[in-house]
């Protein structure tokens, strides 16, 4: 006679499950900030979720190093003296698709400036379906292949929050971590976050 009722506890369970794990997954790629700010990364916040670090207020650099998508070893400290821009994606990832040509318009139009562009895929399992991604939006810069998530851990505490994606992070010349947008970024948003670093001297 109890048969239903744990029946009906073992159905209840199962969704909640399910709901969960869909909560996790619509996580995966949102803007929200959440509680990645903190008061030792000195980001002062702009318009919408984009945030800046005075020259003065900058930490050390950062040396954040792996394989790319192809397998070759791949280091952003190789970029010292110029301006790297990093941007975290997944194939997976609606907001990630939406931003990537203006990301590449962006990097073809100042590289030759002095900026960099190293992506960082994250959560893809197999590197099929981000190849399909880089290959699709004609991307021309490498990209970190990050599946686990392990390189998010290695920035420093509050710089980027893992369940924002895409998130970017633009280093300065010396490797310092000097803005950063927790949203997708449009070109001409991009293009006025990287105008101050340019306008750095060396």
């Amino acid at each position: 006679m109890r048969s239903r009722p744990l029946r009906s506890s073992s159905a209840r369970t199962l969704i909640a499950a399910l709901a969960a794990a869909s909560a996790l997954a619509l996580a995966g790629c949102s803007t929200s900030s959440g509680s990645s700010d903190s008061a030792n990364t000195q980001f002062v916040k702009g318009t919408g979720q984009t945030s800046t670090v005075a020259v003065k207020d900058r930490k050390a650099p950062i040396s954040i190093s792996g394989k790319d998508l192809d397998g070759n070893q791949l280091s952003v400290a190789d970029y010292r003296g110029r301006i790297v821009v990093l941007n975290v994606w997944g194939s997976w990832c609606s907001p990630c698709r939406a931003e990537a040509d203006g990301l590449e318009t962006v990097y073809t139009a100042d590289k030759a400036k002095g900026v960099q562009f190293v992506g960082i895929d994250t959560r893809d399992l197999q590197t099929a379906q981000p190849k399909a991604f880089v290959a699709d939006h004609h991307l021309t810069y490498p990209s970190l292949y990050d599946p686990t998530g392990d390189l998010l851990l290695k920035f420093p505490a509050g710089t980027l929050n893992p369940q924002a994606i895409p998130t970017t992070i633009i280093l300065d010349r010396q490797g310092r971590v000097a803005a950063r947008a927790l949203l997708p970024l449009s070109a001409p948003q991009l293009t006025q976050m990287l105008a101050p670093l340019l306008a750095e001297k060396s």
